[in-house]
């Protein structure tokens, strides 16, 4: 009887030992796939962006398009992309897991399909200033497979099947989208980019969908069942929302400058996000793994370990993306100049961007969790967020408009308003989210001034004396080496490391 509290807390040390274990090998792998996105997103900003392939205007008028074709996918998953790993849990030893993962399927595809069809009668939304051909129309071919996808890897996820996303998002989906806007120079100049699109998402559903058949089969005795499946829209409904929301908040400035602004201001803002969206990859691919980790925790009530699990991610995040930011934002004249000479006017927005997604990453790890906990007030959380933002870049944009100043410093006002509205929601959600289970909720630590000191001294070095090749070439490796350094000697302690040490979950 006396070892009986013994036995339990060595049995909940073990397990979560094993939980940092899985979150780790799913960061080390969602790594890897960073740096593979960026070899492959850069080509296709290149392409997109040379006056004599597309440039500027193009790729703002297909920003504009993608806005609402991504937005209305995400609502279309229905909230599988996080829901799925609490329905997965909950049906453990009772139902098949093809047949749960079936019922959202279904009505994802119905959504999904609906979704297409309407925005293909009326295509204005996605094309505010009316200019488009008809192969244009057809990017809302994408919407269904882009939904499935979501599903799939989400499943995938659950079982701690990371390398399909990484395979689907980081290497197939980019370069097909780099390879297609190079191959349609020739072929289709005026549709290319949209056609480029297509192709990509249709490949990376492909590669999404093969692991996904093998992890999972077919349903068993599975059929449709019209009101369990209202009931899973009207459940999911809060984390749909919240999912919608959250992509939302990298969307809406777009969505407001192609109102506002002309296309090329649309298009350098929009490669200057797809740059700054990068180290956003690294946050939101740790979900689906921590989505998993936090359910179970949830179903023993175990609030310490989720506590602990968030912080610990989060830092990750925090402290790889804060890295990243500075490789890329104190060089930034020169990562724009890739895209092209015009594409300059874009690093101030570049940085602001940068710094946004560092300042969001405890908001979306508390998330992570308060989808589970607290749906409704998180969504109504993330509604003023999302609100705060649009209401600060029209105003901001109004502002600077009244003032005389062109429209590259209006881009640089959202970037503006994105990073301040997302640091006050990651105030809110991580105290929301602490005061739930009992613990704090803290990613910062100070060792990461201490690594960013020498990384801002080499990367002005750099840029004051190196010729722009060299600025990229060695600047880069230097500012990133200098600060990782640091934070390994000043910052990780043990279960840090683990994000770089081979280990074996059970």
């Amino acid at each position: 009887m006396n070892d009986s509290p013994a036995r339990e807390a060595a049995v909940r040390e073990t397990r979560e030992h094993d939980d940092i274990a899985a979150l780790a090998k799913g960061g080390r792998a969602n790594l890897f796939g960073f740096f593979l996105r960026l070899a492959a997103r850069i080509p296709f900003l290149f392409i997109a962006g040379r006056a004599g392939a597309y440039g500027p205007e193009a790729l703002g008028r297909f920003a504009s398009a993608l806005v609402v074709i991504e937005l209305t996918a995400m609502l279309c998953t229905m909230g599988e992309k996080r829901g799925l790993a609490q329905r997965l849990s909950e049906a453990e030893g009772h139902v098949h897991p093809a047949n749960v993962i079936a019922d959202g399927t279904i009505l994802a595809v119905i959504a999904s399909c609906g979704a297409a069809l309407l925005f293909y009668l009326v295509p204005a939304p996605m094309f505010p200033g009316g200019n488009f051909t008809e192969i244009d129309r057809l990017m809302v071919i994408a919407i269904p497979p882009l939904t499935l996808t979501e599903i799939w890897l989400a499943a995938l996820a659950y079982r701690l099947r990371i390398s399909p996303t990484v395979w689907s998002r980081a290497i197939v989906e980019p370069w097909t989208i780099s390879i297609m806007a190079g191959a349609m120079i020739w072929i289709a100049p005026e549709s290319g980019l949209s056609l480029a699109y297509i192709a990509s998402i249709l490949a990376a559903a492909l590669t999404a969908f093969v692991p996904f058949f093998r992890e999972y089969g077919v349903p068993r005795g599975w059929r449709p069942k019209p009101r369990e499946m209202r009931k899973l829209a009207v459940r999911s409904l809060p984390i749909a929302l919240a999912d919608a929301i959250e992509w939302g908040t990298r969307r809406v400035d777009i969505f407001l400058l192609g109102f506002l602004a002309p296309p090329s201001a649309v298009g350098v803002y929009y490669a200057a996000q797809q740059v700054a969206s990068l180290p956003q990859k690294l946050k939101t691919s740790f979900e689906p793994v921590l989505g998993p980790v936090i359910t179970r925790n949830l179903k023993l009530k175990d609030y310490g370990a989720i506590a602990r699990q968030v912080c610990q991610v989060g830092f990750w995040i925090t402290a790889a993306q804060a890295g990243i930011a500075l490789a890329l934002a104190i060089p930034g004249e020169g990562v724009m100049g890739l895209v092209g000479r015009e594409f300059v006017g874009g690093t101030g927005a570049l940085a602001l961007l940068l710094a946004a997604e560092v300042v969001a990453a405890t908001a979306v790890v508390s998330e992570a969790a308060l989808v589970y906990v607290a749906r409704v007030k998180n969504l109504v959380v993330s509604l003023l967020t999302i609100g705060l933002q649009a209401a600060l870049t029209l105003g901001g944009i109004l502002l600077m408009q009244r003032w005389g100043y062109n429209s590259l410093y209006q881009a640089a006002t959202a970037a503006a308003a994105l990073m301040v509205s997302l640091g006050l929601a990651s105030i809110v959600k991580s105290r929301m989210l602490a005061r739930f289970l009992g613990q704090p909720i803290n990613n910062w630590r100070w060792a990461l001034i201490w690594a960013a000191a020498p990384a801002v001294v080499l990367g002005y070095l750099a840029t004051r004396f190196l010729p722009e090749w060299a600025e990229l070439a060695f600047g880069i490796p230097a500012i990133l080496g200098s600060y990782l350094l640091v934070i390994w000697k000043k910052a990780f302690g043990p279960e840090d490391r683990k994000l770089f040490q081979k280990t074996k979950t059970v």
